[in-house]
């Protein structure tokens, strides 16, 4: 009988063994990608934010600028788009975020292009609706590049965690899959070029 008690501890504290870092490893691969899932969520928020400003600037702008029309029609299809494009975090490839960067690219290159437009109205310039207004755009395009950093560092940390041994058996067996990282857009390492 004593054997029997002895080989069962022995069995039992074998299997805690086993069992009880399985669970903390399974348990650390959730918490990384809710984390991952809470960074994407705060990307999805700050983009969310420069959407919301935009109406405003280009009224702001429709006030002085009438004749350039076409300028700010590009920028509120650009603001459109941008806002159709959406991403469950389960599902964050590196297609669907490449997806979704090319229609933000595309209102950011919609929203330089109405910077230079302004620049050719001096009233509009000083007007402080306006300037209030690219003040809130300027810190939110900050805001922005932070929280894509954050997305970026915590997707790595993920990303890291479900290659280690032995955490990857564990994410192989339970559907963890890589998450993709946000990239510099195509030519942003190439200095812009000034002419005078």
């Amino acid at each position: 009988m004593r054997t029997l008690i002895i080989v069962i501890g022995v069995i039992l504290v074998a299997f805690l063994l086993l069992v009880l870092p399985a669970i903390s490893t399974y348990n650390g691969l959730v918490s990384k990608q809710e984390a991952v899932d809470a960074a994407w969520a705060q990307v999805e928020n700050v983009y969310q934010r420069r959407a919301d400003l935009i109406p405003n600037l280009v009224e702001t702008v429709k006030g002085y600028a009438t004749h350039e029309k076409s300028t700010l029609t590009e920028v509120i299809e650009a603001r459109s788009k941008a806002t159709q494009v959406s991403i469950n975090p389960k599902n964050l490839n590196a297609e669907s975020l490449k997806q979704f960067q090319s229609a933000q690219d595309g209102l950011s290159s919609a929203l330089a292009r109405l910077m230079v437009v302004v620049e050719k109205y001096p009233d509009l310039k000083a007007n402080q609706n306006f300037l209030e207004l690219q003040s809130q755009l300027e810190g939110t395009e900050n805001r922005i590049a932070v929280e894509r950093k954050k997305f970026n560092e915590s997707a790595q940390d993920y990303n890291t965690s479900i290659r280690k041994f032995p955490s990857n058996m564990f994410a192989s067996m339970f559907g963890f899959e890589k998450k993709a990282y946000f990239e510099a857009a195509q030519g942003a390492e190439k200095a812009p070029a000034v002419k005078f």
